[in-house]
């Protein structure tokens, strides 16, 4: 089985552009091949990772098989889900990437979770070496076990009080959750040592460990403001630095 490598944390703290270095780390490293899931609704790892999206996203698929008649004559709801889901898949040189999308109404992903959990256990045995999840801070897909248990998951945080308590909520509800969790740590992301000093009281209480923090990085302005992939930037970035030094300290 491959390693399963989670991402969660609240909106704009970096989870994303944690993500992208993370599956750039990867494939520096040659442990490849890498299936990299974006399961959260504002779904832009595609983006951070420079992959095109030519297909549709899980919840695109999900939504059109909804009316009854649009499901092929003699195929099963189920038969045509699995095959629009293999279409949803972008294919990269070393990475491929499923984007998961946002939810289409209340529910929309209670039917298909099972079709979805086969899939993606079809998906593993396609010979990937590691799994990288792009979760919100909900956990959705870990929490009703659309994805297996996970190797390690990276709380990702910026360095604010109300951002790092909401990495200790995302750690309250992995307790809660029957996914096995094996390793879990918390990354700060924009921040410098004295930011971390300041709040170590309330890191202290998330009860998660500290992996390490990413500073703020005008390369990543930049590539954000030009739309250019966060996986190119240069390895002189300090934002590239810092989280391969985390990774490496891991031993991922």
């Amino acid at each position: 089985m491959p390693v399963q490598i989670a991402v969660a944390g609240k909106g704009g703290t970096g989870k994303t552009s944690f993500c992208a270095l993370l599956t750039r780390y990867l494939i520096d490293k040659r442990k490849v091949p890498i299936l990299a899931v974006d399961a959260d609704a504002n779904a832009n790892l595609n983006e951070a990772l420079g992959l095109k999206l030519e297909g549709e996203t899980v919840s695109e698929l999900i939504a059109s098989t909804k009316d009854a008649n649009s499901i092929p004559m003699g195929m099963s709801q189920e038969t045509y889900i699995e095959y629009k889901l293999n279409a949803a898949l972008a294919e990269g040189k070393d990475v491929d990437l499923l984007v998961m999308g946002g939810p289409d109404g209340p529910g929309c992903f209670c039917f298909p979770n099972n079709i979805l959990r086969k899939h993606l256990d079809k998906l593993l045995t396609h010979g990937y070496k590691y799994v990288v999840i792009d979760n919100e801070a909900g956990l959705e897909h870990i929490s009703r076990r659309t994805t297996q248990d996970v190797d390690f998951l990276f709380v990702v945080s910026d360095s604010s009080a109300r951002a790092i308590r909401s990495a200790g909520r995302v750690h309250e509800l992995v307790k809660q959750i029957q996914t096995k969790v094996k390793n879990i740590c918390l990354v700060v992301t924009r921040a410098t040592p004295e930011d971390v000093e300041l709040l170590r009281e309330e890191i202290e209480k998330t009860g998660l460990t500290l992996a390490g923090i990413i500073p703020s990085d005008p390369l990543v302005n930049e590539f954000d403001i030009k739309g250019q992939p966060l996986f190119n930037l240069p390895a002189h970035s300090p934002a590239v630095k810092a989280a391969y030094a985390i990774l490496d300290n891991l031993n991922i």
